[in-house]
């Protein structure tokens, strides 16, 4: 599983492993089942430490996205979708939390912010699962 890694993001690398191995889940990329390149497999390929995938799989593992059988490796968990969309609704919150309270500061009205969220889904149409 080659991951798009930089040392030049603000974000660290276990975040960067955190948020692109979730975003494989959610989206159905990695179903329920799969089993995960090793802790030492995926650190070899993308060329990171094995503390930074260790720590980003406890990661994921206490988000009960993936989990581990002993001697066996990490699997991706079974997640009904229902959760799924709670989780990408909180990790959207979280990073619409600052740009919004930033935008208040600036003088925006919780009006104009709608407007201009709609304004940008507008434009540029997102492709979705249909359900």
């Amino acid at each position: 599983m080659l991951l798009n890694l930089t040392d030049l993001s603000s974000e660290p690398l276990q975040q960067q492993i955190i948020r692109q191995v979730r975003a494989m889940i959610l989206s159905g990329e990695l179903p329920a089942g799969s089993d995960l390149p090793s802790i030492r497999g995926l650190a070899r390929e993308n060329r990171v430490s094995v503390i930074t995938v260790q720590r980003a799989y406890e990661e994921l593992a206490r988000e009960d996205v993936i989990h581990s059988r002993r001697g066996k490796g990490f699997f991706v968990s079974e997640i009904p979708d229902r959760k799924k969309q709670d989780i990408a609704r909180q990790r959207l919150r979280e990073r619409l939390t600052p740009a919004i309270e930033q935008a208040s500061a600036d003088g925006l009205s919780p009006e104009d912010i709608v407007k201009t969220v709609a304004d940008l889904l507008a434009a540029k149409p997102l492709s979705h699962k249909e359900e």
